[in-house]
C-alpha cells in the first residue's frame, strides 16, 4: 500500500468506517480511511451511546442478529482496545429506569405479556434482569424522580460507552496495524469495465480495488458514484450536557423518548430531540427548550443544572429504517455500510465486522440480503 494506491479505501471515519478498517487490519488487509473532517466528528462523536436499548422499529428480522452481535463485540472491544491503544472507551454496565406515568403504562410493565415477544426475546438474549418497581421502590433507586411517575421498569444489564473514545481508539488500533487515516474530500469514483479502479480525493486519483462508502447520512451523496439511489432520511438529535448539584444520576432515567444519565466525566446528558430534515448540524434554542421541557417531568431538579455544552448530530437513518450493508449491485468492488439510525452505535461494530467478512471472504456469518444497498432502485 502506497500513498496513491490501496487495496481497500473506506470513505468516512465514523464508528463504522474506523471499525471496518480495524477488523480488516486484524485479518492482514490494510486500508486507507478518507475523512473530510475529523475522526468521529459527527454522530459517532456525539451520540449518547446507550447500548442494549430495544427499538421496536429497528430490531426485527436479521436486525436482531446484527444488534446482538454488536452487543457482544462492544464488550470484547472495550478490553482489546485498552490493551492495544491504552484508550479507555468507558464501556460500563449501568441500570436503567423507564418511568410510567399512567396505569396503562404501568400495566404493560407489570404484565409479562405487556411487551411484545420480540422485545422479550431481545432482553432474554442479552441476559437482562427486569422488574417492575412501584413509586416508593423507584424513589429508592433515584430519589429525584418527578411526582407524576407512578413507578418504573428497572433493568439491570444495560450498558453504555463513550462513542468518541471508541471511534478514536478503533482508528488508532487500525493505524497500529498498518491502516492509514487521511483527510480529504472524495468527489467521485474511477470506474472501468463495471468495476472500481479508484476514487478522486481532492481532485487526485487514489487507486484501489475496493471502496466502502461509510459516510453516515452523507452516503446518499454517493448515489451518483455508485449508480444506485442510497435513500436516507437524516434524523437530527440534540443533547444537553449539564453540571448538576448533588450526587450523579447513576441509572439512565427515561420517560417518553427522553433520558437523563450522568456520564463518567461527571456531566449529566439529557435529550434527545428527534428532528426530521436535512444535514444541518446546528444547535438551536428550540431544541434546548424542547429537551428541558420533556426531562423536567422525569426529574424536576434538572432545572438546577448548569448548561455546559449543547450538541447536535445527524443520525444516518435509511428510508426504510433498515441498515444499508453489502455490495453495491452493478459495480464490482463497491460496498456500502450505513443506516444504523438511533441504533447505529449499538450495531456499528457488527456492521463493520460483517463488512470485513464480506471483503475478505466474500461471505458473511449473518445474511445481508435484507440490507442490500440496491433495494431503493425503482
Amino acid at each position: 500500500m502506497t500513498e496513491d494506491n490501496a487495496e481497500v479505501v473506506i470513505v468516512g471515519a465514523g464508528l463504522v468506517g474506523a471499525a471496518t478498517s480495524y477488523f480488516l487490519a486484524r485479518q492482514g488487509i490494510k486500508s486507507v480511511v478518507v475523512e473530510r473532517d475529523a475522526i468521529g466528528s459527527h454522530a459517532s462523536g456525539f451520540s449518547y451511546a446507550a447500548l442494549g436499548t430495544y427499538d421496536e422499529a429497528g430490531m426485527t428480522g436479521t436486525h436482531f442478529d446484527v444488534a446482538s452481535h454488536g452487543m457482544r463485540l462492544h464488550a470484547e472491544l472495550a478490553d482489546a482496545l485498552l490493551e492495544e491503544t491504552g484508550v479507555n472507551v468507558e464501556f460500563r454496565k449501568r441500570p436503567s429506569l423507564v418511568l410510567a406515568f399512567d396505569e396503562d403504562e404501568a400495566d404493560a410493565a407489570r404484565n409479562p405479556q405487556g411487551f411484545d415477544l420480540d422485545r422479550r426475546a431481545w432482553e432474554d438474549k442479552q441476559g437482562y434482569s427486569m422488574r417492575w418497581l412501584d413509586r416508593d421502590e423507584t424513589l429508592r433507586v433515584e430519589p429525584r424522580v418527578g411526582p407524576e411517575a407512578i413507578g418504573a421498569t428497572y433493568t439491570e444489564g444495560t450498558t453504555d460507552v463513550n462513542a468518541y473514545r471508541l471511534t478514536l481508539a478503533l482508528a488508532m488500533a487500525a493505524e497500529k496495524r498498518g491502516a492509514v487515516m487521511r483527510q480529504g474530500t472524495v468527489t467521485g469514483l474511477v470506474r472501468e469495465g463495471g468495476r472500481v479502479q479508484g476514487l478522486l480525493v481532492d481532485g487526485n486519483e487514489l487507486s484501489c480495488d475496493k471502496v466502502v462508502v461509510a459516510m453516515g447520512p452523507w452516503s446518499q451523496g454517493a448515489s451518483d458514484w455508485l449508480g444506485i439511489p442510497i435513500q436516507m432520511q437524516p434524523w437530527k438529535g440534540q443533547i444537553l450536557r449539564l453540571r448538576l448539584p448533588g450526587p450523579p444520576i447513576r441509572t439512565s432515567v427515561a420517560g417518553g423518548d427522553h433520558f437523563a444519565s450522568t456520564k463518567p466525566d461527571g456531566l449529566t446528558w439529557v435529550g434527545p430531540t428527534f428532528e426530521d430534515g436535512g444535514l444541518d448540524e446546528s444547535i438551536t434554542d428550540d431544541g434546548r427548550d424542547e429537551i428541558m421541557s420533556a426531562v423536567l417531568r422525569n426529574i424536576p431538579s434538572l432545572a438546577e443544572g448548569q448548561l455546559v455544552l449543547q450538541t447536535a448530530c445527524i443520525r444516518p437513518l435509511s428510508a426504510d429504517r433498515k441498515i444499508v450493508l453489502g455490495k453495491a449491485p452493478g459495480l464490482e468492488g463497491a460496498y456500502v455500510a450505513t443506516g444504523g439510525g438511533r441504533l447505529g452505535l449499538m450495531m456499528g461494530p457488527a456492521m463493520a465486522w460483517l463488512m470485513s467478512e464480506l471483503i475478505s471472504n466474500g461471505t458473511t456469518s449473518v445474511p445481508l440480503s435484507e440490507f442490500n444497498p440496491g433495494r431503493f432502485a425503482p
